[in-house]
């Protein structure tokens, strides 16, 4: 019988990471960094093994990464496989555990999720990330968090460890607060993306210099560093990924039926849906999610 978990531990709690892909890995090694025991599984076990040389502890199953941790942090890619894998954790999830959520799953996963730990007595916190790989290897994410107060203590050092700054939301993370404002955030950031992508195909288009675009606008309203960052991708031609376009696509898709429960029409989120659903058909699912402005031209190496 699993006995319930008291968290005498919370100064340094053990932390089970489930998912250690892009996002995964980096925050694990955020969190061996600061000094906190981390138990490592992925679907992929060469993924998990891969932290090992960083001080992790290499699980063989999710149930035997969860047994003994303080804080399990799940990372992986939607919320069918969130609630897969935590279902294949049960055997090792004591009572009292806290859970942080830190996936963009959206509204209904995030309902699904929570009851799921109120079935197993755990204690849920909604917790997604604002970022992509040098952020989560660095240590400097956006945590975005709505849970029970008596998680906070417990989570802080887990939190500081993955982010540079955390922003609590709301008590009662079955409300989907904290997930409802990821998706707010990431509208945003592929609106970005995509006009990034667009302008500088439209300078490809017009025969215009992108970089005579860049310092045009450089140091005013119109310049931001995300512009910039994307805009070193397109122009280097090296997709190699922070955030995948099938990842933004999965989210893009969250946001829009997001949007049309919610009676809100979203006509340049539609149009970026297509944008990637067109760059990953044409080969580009694992690239950066910048190569939306290959979809700008007929071919996928144009």
């Amino acid at each position: 019988m699993t006995t319930p978990r008291t968290h005498s531990a919370e100064a340094r709690p053990t932390v089970a990471v489930l998912g250690t892909g892009i996002m995964g890995a980096g925050m694990a090694r955020s969190l061996l960094r600061a000094g906190l025991p981390v138990r490592a599984w992925n679907r992929t076990g060469a993924k998990a093994e891969a932290l090992v040389a960083d001080g992790a502890y290499c699980a063989d199953s999710p149930a035997d990464a969860v047994t003994g941790a303080d804080v399990v942090v799940t990372v992986l890619n939607d919320g069918p496989r969130v609630l897969g894998a935590m279902r294949e954790a049960a055997a090792g999830l004591a009572p009292g555990t806290v859970w942080a959520q830190t996936a963009t799953v959206g509204e209904t996963a995030t309902a699904e999720l929570a009851a799921f730990a109120r079935e197993h007595a755990l204690t849920f916190v909604d917790s997604p990330v604002l970022g992509s790989r040098q952020p989560a290897e660095s240590g400097e994410l956006l945590v975005l968090a709505a849970g029970p107060p008596k998680a906070r203590a417990v989570l802080a050092p887990v939190f500081d460890a993955i982010g540079r700054r955390t922003t609590w939301v709301g008590e009662d993370a079955g409300t989907a607060a904290a997930s409802r404002l990821k998706l707010v955030l990431n509208n945003w950031v592929t609106a970005l993306t995509h006009a990034t992508a667009e302008t500088l195909a439209l300078a490809r288009g017009l025969g215009v210099d992108p970089q005579a675009f860049l310092d045009s606008v450089s140091g005013g309203a119109l310049d931001n560093g995300y512009l910039r960052a994307k805009a070193a991708v397109i122009l280097s031609g090296d997709y190699t990924p922070s955030f995948t376009v099938t990842n933004a696509l999965k989210d893009t898709r969250l946001i829009t039926e997001a949007a049309e429960r919610s009676g809100v029409r979203m006509d340049v989120a539609r149009a970026g849906l297509a944008r990637f659903e067109r760059a990953e058909r044409t080969g580009h699912g694992d690239d950066d999610m910048a190569a939306t402005y290959l979809a700008s031209f007929d071919g996928p190496d144009a």
